[in-house]
Parts: C-alpha cells; sequence; structure tokens
C-alpha cells in the first residue's frame, strides 16, 4: 500500500495531541488519538503513539496516511482519503449530489452519512466539482470548507482524464476539439458561435483502442464545461455509445460509456502532487443491444 506524508517542523514546546490538534483544526482530539494509536504519526524519524508525548523546538512531526484506502462497509470504493479530502469512485447510475441537498439519493449523501457513521460524529463534507448521473468515475470532495476553496481556486491547474467508447471508427490517433457551449431547453447544452452567455470548451483526445464499430479514446479536459465531453464528441459525429440525448444509436442499452480515470490535483495544505487512476468498470467495453438488456 502507497503513502503519502505531511510533514511540520515545532515551534514551541507542546504535548503530540495539542500539537496536531493546532494542525488539524476541522477534527476531534478523539480522532487525533485514533491516528497517533495507529501508528499514523512519527517524531523525528519514530512512530510514536502517546499523545502526551512532549516535543521540542525544531522537532519534525510527520503524519503518514495511505494514498489507497477500501473499507468494505463503504457504500462505493474510496480510492483515497485523509483529514482535508477524500476521492471516491463513483458508479453510474448516481447523482453527485441531489437536487434536494441530502433529501434526494446521490454520492455526496451516501459519502457523508457513511462518513458520519464511522467518525460516530456529524462529518462536514464539500462538492468540490461534479460527474453527470450516468458517467462514473473518479470524484474529488472536501472536508473543509477551506480545502473547498482552495481545490477549486485551483481547479483549472490540475489535470482530468476520461476514457469514452464512442461510436464509429476515428480517422485520425488525436485531436484537439474546440468549441462554444451554451445550455438550451430540455435541460441540453448545445454547441455554437462565440456570444453572450456561451463558454469556450476545449478536450484533446487519442485513441486507444479500435473495436468493430466502435474506438475507445481517452480525452484530456483542457477546461471543464458542463457536458462537454459529450457534446463535442457528438459534434465530431462519434457520440458516446449510450448517450442517446447527444445522438447515440437507440439500439445500444441507455448506458452512458464515459468514464473518469484519471486525476491529478494539489493538496490544498500541503501543496503535494496527488494522482488518483480508476480502471474501467465491469463490462464497459461490453454492448448489449437494448432488447436484450433484461435477459
Amino acid at each position: 500500500m502507497l503513502s503519502q506524508a505531511e510533514k511540520y517542523n515545532v515551534k514551541t514546546e507542546s504535548t503530540l495531541l495539542d500539537f496536531l490538534a493546532a494542525q488539524y483544526p476541522q477534527s476531534s482530539k478523539t480522532s487525533i488519538k485514533k491516528m497517533i494509536s495507529h501508528g499514523s504519526i512519527g517524531v523525528n524519524g519514530k512512530t510514536v503513539k502517546n499523545p502526551a508525548a512532549v516535543l521540542h523546538k525544531d522537532d519534525e512531526v510527520t503524519y503518514r496516511r495511505h494514498s489507497v484506502v477500501v473499507r468494505a462497509h463503504a457504500p462505493f470504493r474510496i480510492i483515497y482519503e485523509d483529514p482535508q479530502l477524500i476521492v471516491i469512485d463513483k458508479p453510474a447510475g448516481m447523482l453527485t449530489y441531489g437536487e434536494k441537498g441530502l433529501s434526494g439519493s446521490s454520492a455526496y449523501k451516501e459519502l457523508k452519512e457513511y462518513l458520519s457513521a464511522a467518525s460516530k460524529s456529524r462529518s462536514e463534507l464539500f462538492v468540490v466539482h461534479r460527474l453527470d448521473r450516468e458517467v462514473s468515475g473518479l470524484l474529488l470532495f472536501a472536508k473543509t470548507e477551506e480545502a473547498q476553496d482552495k481545490l477549486k481556486e485551483n481547479w483549472h491547474d490540475f489535470t482530468k482524464k476520461y476514457r469514452a467508447l464512442v461510436e464509429g471508427i476515428l480517422e485520425t490517433a488525436s485531436g484537439v476539439a474546440r468549441s462554444w457551449l451554451s445550455d438550451g431547453p430540455e435541460f441540453k447544452v448545445h454547441s455554437g458561435r462565440e456570444r453572450e452567455g456561451a463558454k469556450y470548451a476545449e478536450t484533446s483526445w487519442e485513441v486507444l483502442k479500435t473495436l468493430e464499430k466502435h474506438t475507445l479514446v481517452e480525452l484530456h479536459l483542457v477546461t471543464g464545461r458542463k457536458n462537454q465531453i459529450r457534446v463535442q464528441l457528438s459534434d465530431m459525429g462519434h457520440p458516446v455509445t449510450g448517450d442517446r440525448k447527444y445522438g447515440a444509436d437507440a439500439k445500444w442499452e441507455r448506458r452512458i460509456r464515459l468514464h473518469g480515470c484519471f486525476l491529478k490535483i494539489r493538496h490544498p495544505k500541503t501543496d503535494e502532487w496527488l494522482e488518483f487512476h480508476s480502471d474501467l468498470p465491469r463490462g464497459f467495453l461490453v454492448l448489449k443491444p437494448e432488447h436484450e438488456k433484461y435477459k
């Protein structure tokens, strides 16, 4: 299991518990004691499990966190978690955040309830970005409002990649899609000319694999507009398989084959770069006609 480390230098003498409480004001002292007892804290290179241990000026305190956390009772796979943020692998068919907050089913609601149950106290959770209901893959949440602000502020500097199974065979191995997007009727996004209210969208792409009548492509979001990938692929004449809203063939089952596979961000507290990966979900490349969906 890979691990990441946060390091702090002690300025004045204090106990380990008080020092960590000052570094993580959003965490309860009970949760900090658990961090210490689990062997996650080191002082000058040695693991310390005593919360009352005295720290001296210029001591180095290390919090080693694990980059992969899989919990048997989580509602979905947790890719990464620390006191500032959490990354999950959202399944297709689940909203990021329900229209009515916690009253409707969503990844936000499920995760917030899970975290509260795990910590046996009310947990804060903040949305950083969203995935469409039928899109699966990496989804990032913040655990503090400060972390949310920092992540959103730097979102354009982060790397976001998706994989899509599209209709047809692309003529070139790679390219860049550029367009102006605006909201239209029936909650659908449209491409058009540059005008007031339209937002510039750019996506680079490359072919990974060619199937009989479909192509697996990897896409890098240069901008992050609503439905950006789905609209631009449709404009290219290669809609995402199963995405009938944007012109996909109704022959295939209604399952949008779009998956957030890679995310590279800068940690909001340590400024360390973190990378997360997610494999394609089971059956992603398997095409089933709509009439065979329930067989």
